[in-house]
């Protein structure tokens, strides 16, 4: 039988309500449904569980790494709060949010062969061995296998340790400790007056931030991490990495300059994270590879060198602007490594766009000038050189050779093309017998060298090995010649240390001919030339000329809160610059030791350095990802 409607009649439902409160009471549903649906997708700690529900749109590595930089995702804007650590998977289970590729076991990262100040991390990983992260950090979706990596390396990373009771040896490590103390000294003012900022002022006893890091800080901590473990400062590790773990924050809003965050934040990070596998160190990278990003978005691909970090913007985008190419030549060591152990390979193809702007583009009779347009692709002017504006693209070009294990032949050909070039058309011999690089503009020569070029003295003798045959002991002995000139613009004044440019002209050889060229900033170049030299020759006469400098420094740059640059290297009582810069304890200090070091210690088979002398490794791996085996 059915029912009849009646004329304004509403019927009852199954529970008792009437239509109009049945519709009402499911829109109240619907809508906590909604609610409880978007904050699942969209709140901004809500990825693990996204990656729960879905699980099949995980499955390649990296893939919400680039998804999120893609669509610049709200998470990546400011970093969490702290969090529970996801409890590590027990030894012999599969993590099961591990995303690993075929050649990449799950699970946090396990390290094996624990030395140094890895030792005291040991209790934190309990018994398995594993890296979990700690509270307040957010795991990169993706697998690095850590202990495979170190099964690679040839050498033990802090060397072996020989018998040094007797003569040379004892003496060599009575250099090297006092080398350490030195760094010590420094760390410990440093942290005392300035921990936190970006650098210590050691006369006013007080911090110093600077305007290129875009308002991040600690840029003396991070780039201390690897010269306090190569040391075994222990004590002073912990702290500094205490601090990366606690206290360094990427919520930042300022414009930074590309090439320096890359190479003392990028490079120090990573550089920390493959000597101790912490993952602190490796997600900290990578979230701020992240943040460099937008600097590529020009029309050619080629970065400007400042990056606004609030807007995600790059600037001066005018058709008569210029990028550097010390700058952006020298990406490449580390965006390699943030593909590696991001599983994105964004990184690896914005350098590798890079190169593909340069092999393409005409060099005036091979050289390649300082400034290029990110916008036209053209070069702006033709000021060649190999110091200051140009220095480290050169330097990244063997050694992305060596970093590749000798398989990336385009950075191979690119290299020995250029120092041909540099060879034909800068190299000079001066009338006192010193051989110089000079700088070229428009075809006419500056007969001098600055500071920053004597790192060519080391470079080209790291590559010496690899270039053909019949040149190989010419470089060599070019390599040789190059260092001693630039160890002569340090004898020649009255503190032993080196001016910012040295001239050849008007008779005066190897000395600066203005005070605006006078001043020293505790900078490393020719210490790392001769730590180059030495291992290549174990000529004796450079650790002298290195122990020249050890002495020099703490007759004239140290003070009794840390160490300062000088602003006359020609005076016999020099003023202080107030200023004990980051690179001090990155590059000088780790140089020295190095030198005074056996050739194990880091080796060159094992690691090559980055312009700010961290050590990145050499792939070793027969498998490795796409960042590798492209040419």
């Amino acid at each position: 039988m059915h029912m009849r409607k009646v004329p304004g009649f509403v019927p009852a439902s199954p529970w008792g309500l009437r239509l109009p409160q049945k519709f009402l009471f499911l829109l109240f549903l619907s809508g906590l449904v909604t609610l409880c649906f978007g904050a699942l997708f969209l709140l901004p700690h809500s990825s693990r569980l996204k990656r729960l529900f879905l699980a099949s749109r995980t499955q390649q590595p990296g893939l919400e790494v680039m998804a999120e930089v893609a669509g610049h995702s709200p998470a990546r804007e400011q970093e969490p709060p702290p969090n529970p650590a996801p409890a590590a998977p027990a030894p012999g289970e599969d993590d099961p949010g591990s995303r690993a590729g075929p050649r990449r076991r799950k699970g946090w990262l396990r390290r094996t062969r624990p030395t140094g100040p890895r030792e005291e991390a040991t209790a934190a990983r309990g018994s398995s061995g594993v890296a979990a992260p700690k509270p307040g950090e957010e795991s990169i979706p993706f697998s690095f296998d850590f202990n495979a990596f170190q099964s690679r390396l040839r050498h033990p990373v802090l060397g072996t340790r020989t018998d040094e009771s007797k003569e040379p040896q004892s003496r060599v490590r009575a250099q090297r400790e006092k080398i350490k103390e030195m760094m010590r000294f420094a760390w410990q003012s440093y942290r005392r007056y300035a921990m936190g900022r970006n650098e210590l002022r050691p006369l006013t006893k007080d911090g110093y931030e600077g305007s290129m890091f875009g308002g991040l800080s600690g840029a003396t901590v991070i780039d201390s991490l690897d010269t306090l473990y190569l040391m075994e400062l222990k004590e002073e590790f912990q702290e500094a990495k205490a601090w990366v773990e606690e206290s360094f924050h990427l919520n930042v809003t300022g414009e930074a300059s590309l090439f320096e965050v890359n190479i003392r934040y990028i490079g120090g990070l990573l550089s920390a994270y493959y000597l101790t596998g912490e993952e602190v160190f490796r997600i900290k990278a990578i979230k701020l590879g992240e943040k460099l990003l937008p600097a590529f978005n020009t029309p050619t691909g080629i970065p400007k060198g400042v990056v606004n970090f609030k807007s995600g913007s790059w600037g001066w985008a005018t058709a008569g602007s210029s990028s550097i190419l010390a700058e952006f030549g020298s990406l490449h060591l580390e965006f390699l490594h943030l593909t590696e152990l991001s599983g994105n390979p964004i990184f690896a193809e914005k350098v590798r766009n890079i190169r593909k702007v340069l092999r393409k583009i005409d060099k005036p009779f091979g050289l390649y000038p300082n400034f290029l347009s990110p916008v036209s692709g053209n070069w702006v002017q033709h000021h060649v050189s190999v110091g200051g504006l140009g220095d480290s693209f050169y330097e990244y070009l063997i050694k992305s050779w060596l970093m590749s294990a000798k398989t990336d032949m385009e950075a191979k050909n690119m290299y020995y093309e250029a120092l041909e070039a540099i060879e034909t058309y800068l190299l000079n011999v001066s009338p006192g017998g010193l051989t110089y690089i000079a700088e070229w503009r428009g075809g006419i020569l500056d007969h001098k060298m600055g500071h920053l070029a004597c790192f060519s003295g080391g470079m080209i003798s790291l590559g010496a090995e690899d270039a053909k045959e019949e040149k190989r002991a010419h470089y060599q002995e070019l390599a040789a010649q190059i260092t001693r000139t630039c160890h002569e613009s340090y004898a020649r004044s009255d503190t032993k240390l080196g001016p910012e440019a040295f001239w050849f002209n008007s008779g005066r050889e190897a000395v600066a001919t203005q005070l605006s060229e006078s001043y020293y900033i505790l900078r490393p170049e020719v210490v790392e030339s001769y730590m180059y030299l030495w291992r290549q020759t174990h000529d004796p006469t450079y650790r002298e000329w290195g122990w020249d400098v050890v002495m020099a420094l703490e007759k004239y740059c140290r003070t009794d809160a840390g160490f300062s640059g000088i602003q006359d290297v020609y005076s016999s009582s020099p003023n202080h610059d107030n200023k004990q810069q980051s690179f001090f304890l990155a590059e000088t200090l780790k140089y020295l030791y190095l030198l005074f070091s056996e050739d194990d210690t880091l080796s060159l088979e094992d690691w090559v350095f980055n312009t700010e002398a961290h050590p990145l490794p050499v792939n070793h791996s027969d498998s490795s990802s796409g960042a590798w085996h492209r040419h």
